[in-house]
């Protein structure tokens, strides 16, 4: 029980999974993990702003059963490929007028989702939360968050453990994490009229200087060659470190 609910937490942490780039690229990125590197790019470029919340969903949630089907399963309760909207809640002082630094906020926010990290955000909506002082320090509002212990260890001679060796081998790979239980999972699903192919999904955290999407898709490559049959592959973003 105390596994379960851990599990749980856990995964209601990381929040939404949303896709990274298009249908064909195969990959999904936690809200958590998307979040850290917006943060980052508004404390750089927007100063006295405090984001008190971010969140991504689709742009247009009636069109989603019209949109074009990812070339491999995606995660457990991840949303679709397709244009995404970007929320946030944000405090800011009156260095000058609001609607100024909410045009710059929008931007940044546009900018660091789509250019560094690979999201397909179409929409940036904000509100204003509150007026800040000039002299008090202003904070990320970055969540505080448990320290995530690395990723259990695959077998080194088995073939989930040459798919992580592979992946880890990957530039800009910071590690294996698992969502939850091992970070390779290894299954066959359907193919069609064809034969079925065996898939594996892999869990995974990022380096901070690497975009996301860019490691996304040599995750693939590396995990699909790493076994004789070049099983299709899944990638997760649950951490940017």
């Amino acid at each position: 029980m105390d596994g379960w609910t851990h599990a749980v937490r856990r995964q209601v942490g990381l929040g939404r999974i949303v896709p990274l780039g298009g249908a064909r690229d195969g990959a999904w990125i936690t809200e958590r993990a998307a979040a850290v590197l917006l943060r980052r790019a508004v404390a750089q470029s927007v100063p006295g702003v405090r984001l008190d919340g971010l969140r991504l969903g689709l742009a247009r949630p009636e069109e989603a059963e019209e949109s074009e089907e990812p070339v491999v399963p995606a995660p457990p309760s991840a949303l679709p490929p397709g244009p995404l909207r970007l929320t946030a809640q944000f405090a800011a002082t009156a260095a000058q007028p609001l609607p100024v630094t909410a045009s710059l906020l929008r931007a940044v926010l546009a900018e660091a989702a789509t250019e560094r990290t690979g999201l397909a955000v179409t929409e940036v909506d904000l509100r204003v939360t509150e007026l800040l002082d000039a002299d008090v320090p202003v904070s990320s509002g970055a969540p505080s968050r448990e320290s995530e212990p690395p990723g259990p260890a695959e077998p080194g001679g088995s073939e989930t453990g040459r798919i992580a060796a592979a992946v880890l081998a990957a530039p800009g790979v910071a590690r294996l994490t698992g969502t939850p239980g091992r970070a390779v999972h290894l299954s066959e699903h359907p193919g069609g009229a064809a034969l079925p192919r065996r898939h594996a999904r892999v869990d995974l955290a990022v380096r901070a200087d690497h975009r996301p999407l860019e490691v996304a898709r040599a995750v693939r490559e590396a995990a699909s060659a790493a076994l004789p049959d070049h099983p299709t592959v899944t990638v997760l973003v649950t951490d940017l470190e």
